[in-house]
């Protein structure tokens, strides 16, 4: 086989392969690349941290099992480490594209042949530490990437994820201490209705962000059980007695994540059920997100035409033609990654529903998807609260404008002057345009101390305390 000066040749099962001569990689990820030239896009580096995490553990796990020699473990143990402790270094050798064949074996014969590289004393050379017989040992594709899908997505949501959302409900959650005393007029039907705070609303955001956020984690909490040593099928074949609860042992000294055997290896291979649940959890926080977003957009809308009940921080111009406006652009963006986000778990669902038989071999689709939600969300949450949210101001003249003048204010006079009564008082009001207060002072249907007694954020929006 002829190749060019820069590149060498290696050989693997279906014959040779020209690979690049600086590669760390071999023939398996070569073919890799060559089959999949899709995306573009390469695998998360919290994922090719979990894989390395777990190549080290089994490498630990056979030498005390007395599987592997410990010469050879010690020299993939040493590979591992140069990998994760020079992570920004070795990225460019995991190369094969997110989108690849079924069950992710590209990818793992992508990080076996990388640490047998680093392993060995001489550059193109399988010997002494071979990727298959040695890096991969008791180990199978089908349970070692379900594996890394959790241990990668444990170490995302909460480690970085979830800190950003407890921040991102405390940011609003001081914005609604900060409007608790702006009265503004409620909408339900986007209609008038009775007043409420401003405080209140977004005291309700910072609820229903917690709120997710708690179910993302309890989510997640069946992520920790692990199929590994389940290998090819379930069964435990080629791997030695002992060996799961070892690699787990290595696993939970290394993250701290208390992960634990799975009771059935063969559902952990056969069913991505936890994954499809954190999956879902993501859904069900982006669709919270949205409304979230929608609700202070049109709350911003204006500034002369719309609601203007809030003023968002000015962060970029907002037209190309139009002058001096002002979009809300944090809020639009927040927009758009949840809308990916519920696309990416619809694709979630369909490739969790696609597995048959003893493997779901659509695990690289899982893999990308939730791991890529995760990080779009955590690398714009710090930017979307210290840019928006903390910045929102409140146009409190405009929120008692509107309040005042609805005619839904008289609901609060139904326990003091009857229905019927108050009823009057709200078409009269609508009809004429005068305020509801400015009516019952002109009326003398109540003393100025009684409109001043009612007319306040404690009457008016307190009662549900």
């Amino acid at each position: 086989m002829h190749v060019n000066s820069d590149m060498r040749t290696e050989r693997d099962t279906l014959g040779e392969v020209a690979v690049p001569d600086d590669a760390l990689y071999g023939a398996q990820t070569q073919r890799a690349v060559e089959n999949y030239p899709i995306s573009g896009l390469r695998e998360h580096p919290v994922f090719i941290r979990s894989f390395i995490l777990l190549k080290k553990a089994a490498a630990l796990a056979n030498r005390e099992l007395d599987a592997l020699d410990a010469k050879l473990a010690d020299s993939i143990v040493a590979a591992c480490d140069e990998l994760l402790d020079n992570a920004e270094k070795y990225r460019p050798q995991f190369v094969v594209d997110v989108f690849q064949a079924g069950a992710g074996t590209s990818f793992n014969m992508n990080v076996n042949e990388v640490i047998a590289k680093l392993a060995n004393p001489e550059r193109g050379s399988y010997k002494p530490v071979h990727p298959n017989d040695h890096v991969n040992m008791a180990q199978s594709t089908n349970d070692v990437f379900p594996t890394a899908i959790r241990i990668a997505t444990l170490l995302l949501l909460l480690n970085e994820l979830m800190p950003e959302l407890d921040r991102l409900a405390m940011a609003l959650a001081n914005r609604g201490e900060a409007f608790a005393d702006v009265i503004k007029s409620g909408r339900t039907h986007l209609q008038d209705a009775v007043p409420v705070t401003l405080g209140q609303e977004f005291n309700a955001y910072a609820a229903a962000v917690a709120r997710a956020t708690r179910q993302l984690a309890v989510a997640a909490t069946d992520l920790r059980e692990l199929g590994i040593g389940g290998t090819a099928a379930g069964t435990g074949m080629n791997a030695p007695r002992g060996y799961r609860h070892a690699v787990i042992r290595h696993l939970n000294e290394m993250t701290g994540l208390n992960l634990v055997a799975a009771d059935d290896l063969r559902e952990a291979m056969q069913s991505q059920l936890p994954i499809a649940a954190v999956s879902a959890a993501l859904r069900n926080l982006a669709l919270e997100l949205t409304r979230i977003a929608n609700d202070l957009r049109l709350l911003a809308s204006g500034p002369q035409t719309g609601f203007a009940e809030i003023i968002l921080p000015a962060v970029q111009p907002g037209s190309s033609i139009m002058p001096g406006k002002v979009n809300p652009s944090m809020l639009e963006c927040m927009n758009q990654l949840c809308f990916h986000i519920i696309g990416s778990a619809t694709a979630i669902d369909y490739a969790v529903q696609a597995g048959q038989l003893e493997l779901n071999v659509m695990m690289p689709l899982m893999a990308f998807e939730i791991l890529f939600s995760m990080e779009i969300l955590k690398n714009y949450l710090p930017v979307f609260v210290a840019k928006c949210i903390a910045g929102i101001e409140a146009d409190r003249a405009q929120c008692e404008a509107y309040y005042i003048s609805s005619p839904s204010l008289a609901t609060a006079l139904n326990p003091i002057i009857g229905y019927a009564k108050a009823a009057e008082i709200a078409k009269e009001s609508a009809k004429s345009g005068t305020p509801i207060p400015t009516l019952l002072r002109e009326k003398k249907i109540l003393s100025d101390d009684e409109i001043a007694r009612i007319f306040t954020p404690e009457f008016l929006a307190g009662q549900a305390d």
